[in-house]
Parts: C-alpha cells; sequence; structure tokens
C-alpha cells in the first residue's frame, strides 16, 4: 500500500501542527507546552488512555484494536525537544523564542506520530495494542534512559519497539535500514589543565597552561589513529576551549570540552583508558596538572535483526522497492533511543527530508523540517502497526 489516503487527508493539518511546535520551542525536559498539546490531541483522537508525566514531560498514548487482551503490543517512539540554537531559518514560522530551535526535526517526528495515532484511532485495524511514545529530552539529557528507568517498559508490555529520525542529506520519500549498529555511543569530555599564570611577556615566571592545551589537542588525535584497530570506528573531538581574558597574561586554567564516539565496547574502552593517560601524562610532562573526566551519555543504538527488516518490509509497502535502501555506514551520531534498544527488541530507520543539494543538515541554525515528508513517515508507523499486528479472523 503506498501512503495512506486517509494520513493523506490529514496532510495540512499536520502541516499546520508541525509549524506550531516549530514556533514553540522547548528544549530538554520543559517541553509542557509540547507535551501538554500532544496528550490534548491524542484525547481528541479517541485514544483509550493517554499517560503523562513519565520522565517529566514524556506522554504515552494507548490505542487497542480488536483482541487487546491477548497481549501483543508494539510503542511506536518519536522526541519532542528542541536545541539551544539561535535560529537563522526566515520562515514564516520560525521560534519565537530565542536561543532555542527546533534544529533536528523532532517537531515533524512528534507530528508523523501524532498523524499516525490519530489513524490508528479512528480505524482500529489491528489486534493487540499500540503504544505511542511521545519522549522528551533527546538532546544530551538521555530522556529516553529516564522512561526506561521509570518503568516504561514494564508499565506498557510490549514485545517491540520502534523509532525513526527524518535525514536531510537524503531524497524526501527515500528510507534507510541497517542491521546491528546504527548510531554510536557518546561520552562527553571535560578537561581542566592547571599551570601557574604570569605575564604575558614573562613566560619563564609561570607554567602556561594554554601550551600544555595545545600539546593535548594535537595528541588526542593519535588516540584513533594509532591505537584503534583501522577496521574498527573512533572519534575523539575537542569542541570547546576556554582560558584567558586578554592579550598578554598567561592565564591559571584552561577547561576544555569535547566528545568521544564509538560502537564497540572494547574500543569505548580504549578511548577512556587512552583519553585519561593522555590528558594527564603531558599535563604532567610540562609540570603542570590536569584532570580528564569521560562521561559516557549514550550506548549505541543498535537494531535487532528481525525488527529492521520488518520495518523495513513496512516502508516498501509504503514507498516502493526502490525508496527503501541499505544504509551503507552506521553515523557517529548518537540517539538515546539506544536505551530503549537495550531494554527491547526494535529498530530505528532514517527517512529522507531533503530537499535540494544545498539544505542545512540538522543541527544548523538555518534548518527547517520537510513537511512533505509528514504523510510518508505518518503513513509507515501505521502501516508498521497494521502489518506486525495482523487482524485475526
Amino acid at each position: 500500500m503506498p501512503i495512506i489516503n486517509r494520513i493523506a487527508e490529514f496532510h495540512p493539518e499536520m502541516t499546520a501542527w508541525r509549524r506550531d511546535f516549530h514556533e514553540h520551542p522547548e528544549i530538554g525536559f520543559e517541553e509542557v507546552r509540547t507535551s501538554a498539546i500532544v496528550a490534548e490531541k491524542l484525547r481528541a483522537f479517541g485514544c483509550d488512555e493517554v499517560v503523562t508525566g513519565i520522565a517529566k514531560t514524556g506522554v504515552v498514548g494507548v490505542i487497542r484494536g480488536n483482541n487487546a487482551a491477548s497481549g501483543r503490543a508494539i510503542g511506536l517512539r518519536a522526541d519532542m525537544d528542541a536545541l539551544p540554537i539561535l535560529e537563522e531559518s526566515g520562515v514564516p514560522w520560525a521560534s519565537k523564542t530565542p536561543g532555542k530551535m527546533h534544529a533536528c526535526g523532532h517537531d515533524g517526528h512528534t507530528t508523523m506520530l501524532l498523524g499516525a495515532a490519530k489513524y490508528l484511532a479512528e480505524t482500529r485495524n489491528f489486534d493487540g495494542t499500540v503504544y505511542v511514545i511521545f519522549q522528551p529530552a533527546e538532546e544530551n539529557l538521555a530522556g529516553g534512559e529516564a522512561m526506561v528507568k521509570e518503568g516504561l517498559f514494564e508499565r506498557f508490555p510490549m514485545q517491540r519497539v520502534f523509532g525513526l529520525h527524518n535525514w536531510p542529506g537524503m531524497p524526501a520519500g527515500t528510507f534507510l535500514w541497517r542491521e546491528g549498529p546504527v548510531m554510536a555511543a557518546v561520552a562527553n569530555l571535560e578537561v581542566t589543565i592547571t599551570g601557574k599564570g604570569a605575564h604575558g611577556a614573562m613566560p619563564d615566571n609561570g607554567n602556561d597552561p594554554i601550551v600544555v592545551a595545545a600539546a593535548i589537542v594535537q595528541a588526542l588525535q593519535s588516540i584513533v589513529a594509532r591505537n584503534v584497530e583501522p577496521v574498527e570506528a573512533g572519534v575523539i573531538t575537542i569542541g570547546h576551549i576556554n582560558g584567558g581574558f586578554t592579550y598578554n597574561v598567561i592565564p591559571e586554567t584552561v577547561r576544555m570540552l569535547g566528545t568521544a564516539r564509538w560502537f564497540s565496547k572494547p574500543v569505548g574502552d580504549l578511548l577512556e583508558k587512552r583519553f585519561k593517560e593522555t590528558v594527564t601524562g603531558i599535563a604532567a610532562a610540562f609540570g603542570a596538572t590536569a584532570t580528564a573526566d569521560f562521561h559516557r551519555a549514550y550506548p549505541a543504538t543498535v537494531n535487532e535483526t528481525q525488527s529492521v527488516h520488518l520495518a523495513a518490509d513496512a516502508a516498501r509497502a509504503v514507498q516502493g522497492e526502490a525508496r527503501v535502501v541499505p544504509m551503507p555506514k552506521p553515523t557517529m551520531g548518537g540517539e538515546d533511543f539506544s536505551f530503549m534498544l537495550e531494554a527491547k527488541d526494535g529498530a530505528y530507520l532514517m527517512l529522507g527530508g531533503g530537499k535540494g543539494a544545498d539544505d542545512p543538515l540538522v543541527h544548523h541554525p538555518k534548518y527547517d523540517f520537510n513537511d512533505e515528508i509528514l504523510p510518508i513517515g505518518a503513513s509507515w508507523w501505521a502501516t508498521l502497526a497494521e502489518r506486525l499486528l495482523p487482524r485475526q479472523n
């Protein structure tokens, strides 16, 4: 079946929802307005239950089809939060909250799942139960982990759970899938180097932590290049350095922030070990001291084999064989849906949303979700539910 006709009928309505969410972005665990609108719409659609307050602002809608007592159930998850970015898109529905914007398309994810919920609650053309999960705080705050810890899968028992992310780097309407790892594990890195301040014209009277920081940044690049097996994958990036206040003063301290990414646990353990050794060892060699904190944030997002093929089959039913393609390699981006996939079988697909060759990608201040893919994503969710929970005659 292609895009579901009923969902296509309310495409304009979905577009209005999405643009309203975009105008009013809320960052992690602050999605008060967003979650209230989601809950209100789920009740208006006729969901059997609407549960709020999971992981502060999370919402779960319960849609029972035929023979719900059978215990057959699946979960469909969308994230709701925005990013702390000043929007520069220039669209009429741009953020009205300075310094916050939907730069990753979670406004579209929420809208697509709402569209599927509206259709599924109207038709009930499935046996069992569909749980629609609206998750807060995907960006850096691990709202997915919080929902799991608060008993998501105990309160809403399901056999599988599925996620979907828009992918502006691919043509609109193209689904990407892959077995195994699809997104990387993530650690946040923090380094504080302590030297001795001095006049910039008299460096011999101090111990310059900026020079130490420069040596550390250079050396960190050798960890992956010369310690990780070439067929494995790893990344260490320093994204922030802060030290000093003016032209001619050597500061006492320098602070650096960064990220590490990997897929296999041995690589993650190696990155942590060598990161700490490199930072503290180089600082000591310069006569300075340093702290090196390696905060593991998200595990790798790993698709369960049977689930990802079920998800890809549903995508083919909506878009056809030619527009459902294997993802050639995983991305080093992180995703807290990984916590749900650690607890439950499931899969995570990408849906192309590209508008043109020069489109801004996610996390860019000029990015805006492509509303043309709203009925495609909603139809995929609905088709997935109907195919995994078929009517038993």
